[in-house]
């Protein structure tokens, strides 16, 4: 039987430990976990989660989002975004789907203005 290490296929997410600083630009197609600090900018095709104790000082353009930490920038994203009650978020929203839940603190705005197929956009209910 041999004892060599198979190294195990990338399951699609990477973690940014909770002792990790990054300054810089961060672009990819996986998902990812902050854990610790990152400044400059977030650009993902895929989730991004800003863990409890994360600090990201950064612009964010990603699928979707979950912020559980600080997030000081805008956030754009083409799915939803969903601040959860531990989150600080100072910036603006811009997502179809914005979830804020009790507890999170939040200063900015929130653009929810999103055209559907064939100019079809629902006309406010009366």
């Amino acid at each position: 039987m041999s004892t060599s290490a198979t190294p195990r296929p990338s399951e699609g997410i990477c973690t940014i430990g909770p002792r990790i600083a990054i300054r810089g630009n961060i672009s990819g197609e996986e998902d990812l976990v902050i854990e610790g600090r990152v400044e400059g900018s977030v650009s993902l095709s895929g989730h991004l989660v800003v863990a409890p104790g994360a600090v990201v000082e950064a612009d964010i353009e990603v699928d979707s989002v979950d912020v559980h930490g600080q997030v000081d920038g805008d956030i754009v994203a083409t799915t939803a975004i969903t601040l959860h009650e531990s989150a600080r978020v100072g910036g603006n929203l811009r997502a179809p789907r914005v979830v804020l839940s009790d507890g999170a603190q939040f200063k900015g705005s929130v653009e929810m203005d999103v055209q559907l197929p064939g100019g079809l956009n629902r006309q406010p209910r009366r």
